[in-house]
């Protein structure tokens, strides 16, 4: 598996335009992702780590260079105070459960 994790600072007042937006993503059905996380940090409500699975390697590059993704990356800037920082890597381990 590959992915990236990424900090980002929400402009004030965007949170649910921001969860609308990681939707967007979700409904796109991007091929090879796995999972996406978002994580709101409890020391500044405006402050965001998102995790991002794809397949492998290939599949999230072919995301990340498609045009419909930088459209979707626009449109996240504008909710942000600035760029996201970009940490990209293979997942050398994962570890997961199911609650049913």
């Amino acid at each position: 598996m590959y992915g990236t994790v990424a900090y980002c600072r929400a402009k004030p007042g965007t949170e649910k335009q921001l969860m609308d937006h990681i939707r967007e993503f979700e409904a796109a059905n991007v091929p090879g992702t796995v999972a996406v996380y978002i994580y709101r940090m409890d020391a500044a409500a405006n402050e965001y780590y998102l995790a991002v699975v794809f397949e492998n390697r290939e599949a999230y590059m072919a995301n990340a260079m498609s045009p419909e993704q930088d459209a979707r990356y626009q449109r996240l800037l504008a909710l942000l105070e600035g760029a996201p920082e970009w940490h990209d890597g293979e997942i050398v381990y994962a570890m997961a459960r199911v609650k049913r």
